[in-house]
């Protein structure tokens, strides 16, 4: 009986000591360092390679960052829509300590608006200055 006691108290020991050492926390909080400047980019002045690009994923919703020599281009694509009348904002472009965030937001046509009855897709191209973080969608 005592020997089943101390395995008993053993075992509980091993468990505890795997349960604390396999528990690792992480600070998830993103701190924002600084909002980031940025430019819309509309259609004529995108790179060809770039509106290449667009153009093969635009059917179906999509998120990329693209770049050149001199700068980084984050698109946020939202696919096909049924019509016309869509905008998309940029409610946060800013910088972490390791990397870019960005959060848009696809704002549909109100039931008073004119549009057009055509297949349309949206997307945002913004431009800022050349960087090498890494871009996360929200």
């Amino acid at each position: 009986m005592r020997r089943f006691r101390i395995t008993i108290l053993l075992l509980t020991i091993v468990i505890m000591a795997l349960g604390i050492t396999g528990c690792k926390t992480e600070d998830t909080d993103v701190k924002k360092i600084k909002d980031l400047e940025f430019t819309v980019v509309e259609d004529a002045d995108l790179p060809g390679e770039l509106k290449e690009i667009i153009d093969e994923k635009k059917e179906e919703p999509f998120k990329l960052s693209y770049s050149n020599k001199d700068y980084l281009y984050i698109v946020v694509g939202f696919g096909k829509q049924n019509s016309g009348g869509y905008s998309i904002a940029v409610d946060e472009l800013y910088l972490t300590s390791n990397a870019i965030y960005i959060d848009t937001n696809l704002i549909g046509p109100s039931q008073d608006d004119m549009v057009s009855q055509g297949v349309t897709y949206p997307y945002v191209v913004v431009k800022l200055e050349l960087r090498d973080e890494r871009v996360v969608f929200e």
